[in-house]
C-alpha cells in the first residue's frame, strides 16, 4: 500500500478509542517513551517537592527565627524553628558534620530504595506510584533544606488535647506521611491471590497400582 502523503497545512484529527481519555492522549504525546506509572510519579513528586520549598522561602523570607503567627488560638501556629535531626528531634544532640553526615546518606539511600520499589511496579499501579512520588519528594525536599542550611526548616505547630505540643513539622514531612500511609493501606487492603492446587503428576498416576476386582 503507497505512503499516504497529506497536503501541507493540512489537519489531522484522532478519534478517542473507546473508554480512552482525553488526558491520557495528551500525556502520551508529551511523553511518548514514559510509562503510565512514571508519568503519574513525576507531577505528584515535582507538585509535592514545589509547594514544600515555596512555603519554607515563604517562611524565611517573612519570619525570624522563632516567631510564631497564631492562625487558630490554642491549636495551630505558624511558627519558624529550625530542626538539626531528624523526626522528633532524634540525633538533634549529635555533632553537626556526623549528624550532617548520617542524614544525607540516610536521606539518599531512602530515596535509591523507593526508586528501586518503583521499578518493580506493574505499570497499571498507578496509586503507589502517586504515593512513591509524594515521599520522593518530601525526602528530596528536606535533603534540599541540610544541603541550603544545614537542618531542616519546620513551621507548622500544632496544639492538641490537654496542652500537647505536637513537634513542628513541614509540608515535606507531611508528603512523606501521605505516601507511605496510602502504601501501607495499600498492603493492608490488597486482596490475597488464592493459589490453585498443584496438577497431579502424570508419572506418578501412572505407576499407581490398580485396583484388583
Amino acid at each position: 500500500m503507497p505512503d499516504l502523503i497529506l497536503p501541507q497545512g493540512a489537519e489531522v484529527r484522532r478519534v478517542l478509542e473507546p473508554g480512552e481519555r482525553f488526558c491520557d492522549v495528551i500525556l502520551s504525546a508529551a511523553m511518548p517513551s514514559l510509562s503510565r506509572k512514571t508519568t503519574v510519579l513525576l507531577p505528584v513528586f515535582l507538585a509535592a517537592l514545589v509547594i514544600d520549598q515555596l512555603t519554607k522561602t515563604w517562611i524565611v523570607a517573612r519570619f525570624s527565627y522563632g516567631e510564631q503567627l497564631v492562625l487558630i488560638p490554642d491549636f495551630f501556629n505558624l511558627t519558624h524553628v529550625r530542626n538539626p535531626g531528624g523526626a522528633f528531634s532524634f540525633l538533634a544532640t549529635m555533632s553537626a558534620d556526623l549528624r550532617q553526615s548520617f542524614f544525607l546518606g540516610t536521606g539518599a539511600l531512602a530515596v535509591v530504595l523507593l526508586l528501586a520499589f518503583f521499578r518493580r511496579l506493574e505499570p497499571g499501579e498507578w496509586l503507589s506510584a502517586a504515593a512513591i512520588g509524594a515521599v520522593l519528594g518530601g525526602a528530596i525536599g528536606n535533603l534540599t533544606d541540610r544541603v541550603v542550611y544545614g537542618e531542616v526548616i519546620d513551621f507548622l505547630d500544632f496544639r492538641l488535647l490537654g496542652g500537647y505540643v505536637w513537634p513542628t513539622f513541614n509540608m515535606a514531612d507531611t508528603w512523606i506521611v501521605v505516601g507511605v500511609g496510602v502504601l501501607m493501606l495499600e498492603m493492608f487492603l490488597e486482596p490475597e491471590s488464592e493459589s490453585e492446587p498443584p496438577a497431579p503428576d502424570p508419572e506418578l498416576r501412572s505407576e499407581s497400582p490398580e485396583p484388583t476386582p
